[in-house]
């Protein structure tokens, strides 16, 4: 029976809110500041619409944690605007997402399949569902020092590998804009009976012009955790988590993020995904394909730009890139002989101008539909006068390769809640790690709970240092020290692997 087609005009639950406040009714429950009246700074701040949107759950306005009116409304208009079977709104961010998609899947003791270059949320997921991951190599793009997108065939050599494996974990695209090849990966997945979720916190975009990468849910994933705030025009903190087929079971999803999100949320962050799930319904498809152009004209002016190099289809040439995503530029500086780092402070202090992301060797340029090419110009003359202004081009500041990937001597959940302490990085080769690492952004780990500390690591942390990149994951906030498993732990550990595989 074909669905009904919604009505993509309404918005049911900013619709319940503004109703609500309308009718004047006198609160007597929280928030405190009841619309305003006991904040007056705060209101003047926001604006007394915005304060008197501050609500509560009650019968008018719904529960997130069981919704069976204005949210469950909005929520199905959003899933019919992908393609999902359900939708559900994320008021603690994609990261929420991303925990609840693992932790429905996996139980402690379960594999999950995983390319290395994931958010820390998803290991965050890992420590808290207590699976195992199962690493897949991605190919590095030198010029760029950066990670690429997974080959189809890795995942397969996984999954022959493990086919006992609870799930495919993949981004879509990554920080960078790279895409695999999700279709054909999904499709391989499935013949395994095995469910693909997708980190998709950059692509809420995708499905809104065909020349981006396919979206999660057009290629047949089963679920997906999208970023609305960052390029769907709700506010921060504000997300979607998509489901569709048979492979994930609804009523367990929903359970465990019932465990995770608060039971408090913010209605304006609610109200915010309506609303631009609105916008994207109507005027989504315009919006997308002029943004895409504003990034493709722009793109095209930076690389006239002597000493930086721009990110284009040249990069499909590596093996597990399938599709890429230009309305994040990916501007390279190496040969100006700066990092990333000292690019982003120089546009910021001398400029006033935020990039994205920078890293040793890039800085990343978002377009979005707020932007326009008056904004995006400043940009670029700003660029073309610091490349102007170095004197000596094709003087590598760093040629430091990202460390290989860290053997894992237990699960991250075991190294998280094991006997542990310090010692200081610089003397922590051959250690255990009880930590993350990771550059935020991209917030991806450089080592994991459970890995085993390499030299290499060490040293490219301490470039990073150098570059007063911002690491977290650490307790020591200088990462002078590093936590790491005591002997005890892991020789008894291990010697339990050993007497298992010889049995």
């Amino acid at each position: 029976m074909p669905k009904k087609i919604l009505n993509q005009n309404q918005t049911p639950l900013y619709s319940a809110i503004i109703n609500y406040t309308a009718e004047g009714t006198i609160p007597f429950h929280v928030p405190g500041h009841k619309q305003g009246r006991g904040n007056k700074e705060l209101t003047d701040i926001l604006g007394q619409n915005c304060i008197n949107m501050d609500l509560t759950c009650m019968e008018d306005l719904d529960n997130i944690c069981n919704p069976v009116s204005a949210i469950k409304e909005a929520e199905e208009l959003a899933a019919q605007l992908y393609g999902a079977d359900k939708a559900y709104f994320l008021v603690n961010g994609t990261t929420s997402g991303i925990q609840a998609m693992i932790m429905s899947v996996c139980e402690p003791g379960d594999k999950i399949i995983l390319p290395r270059n994931v958010h820390k949320s998803a290991i965050g997921g890992i420590i808290l569902s207590g699976a195992k991951p199962v690493y897949v190599h991605t190919e590095i793009n030198e010029q760029f020092g950066i990670a690429m997108g997974v080959k189809t065939e890795d995942i397969a050599a996984a999954l022959e590998s493990n086919p006992d494996a609870k799930a495919v974990f993949l981004m879509n695209p990554i920080y960078y804009g790279i895409a695999s090849n999700l279709k054909e990966i999904v499709s391989l997945a499935h013949s395994y009976n095995i469910p693909v979720i997708v980190d998709e916190a950059h692509g809420a975009h995708l499905v809104f012009d065909e020349r981006l990468p396919q979206s999660s849910m057009e290629a047949g994933a089963d679920l997906a955790a999208s970023s609305t705030h960052k390029l769907g025009g709700s506010l921060t903190q504000s997300s979607l988590l998509l489901l569709q087929g048979s492979l994930i079971n609804p009523q367990k999803l929903k359970a465990t993020l019932n465990l995770t999100q608060t039971t408090s949320p913010s209605y304006i962050l609610l109200a915010s995904l309506d609303i631009a799930r609105k916008q994207l319904a109507l005027k989504g498809q315009q919006m997308i394909e002029d943004t895409y152009e504003l990034a493709i004209w722009a793109g095209e002016r930076i690389k006239k730009i002597e000493g930086v190099q721009v990110m284009d289809e040249e990069v499909l040439n590596y093996q597990g890139s399938y599709a890429y995503d230009p309305t994040k530029i990916v501007i390279n500086v190496r040969d100006l002989g700066l990092s990333g780092y000292d690019v982003e402070k120089i546009l910021r202090k001398k400029y006033h101008i935020q990039v994205e992301l920078s890293d040793l060797f890039n800085i990343i340029i978002l377009v979005s539909l707020g932007d326009n090419k008056e904004t995006l110009s400043i940009l670029i003359d700003a660029l073309a006068e610091i490349a102007k202004g170095q004197k000596l081009h094709n003087v590598f500041k760093y040629f430091v390769p990202l460390p290989a990937i860290p053997e894992s001597v237990i699960s991250p959940r075991d190294a998280f809640y094991a006997e542990t302490g310090p010692v200081p990085l610089c003397e922590a080769e051959g250690e255990i790690s009880a930590e993350m690492i990771m550059a935020y952004p991209p917030g991806i780990p450089i080592i994991c709970p459970g890995e085993r500390i390499t030299q290499d690591v060490i040293d490219y942390v301490n470039i990073l240092k150098k570059e007063t990149a911002e690491l977290q994951g650490t307790e020591d906030p200088d990462m002078v020290n590093i936590k790491v498993l005591k002997n005890r732990l892991v020789l008894v550990q291990n010697e339990e692997k050993l007497n298992q595989e010889a049995i």
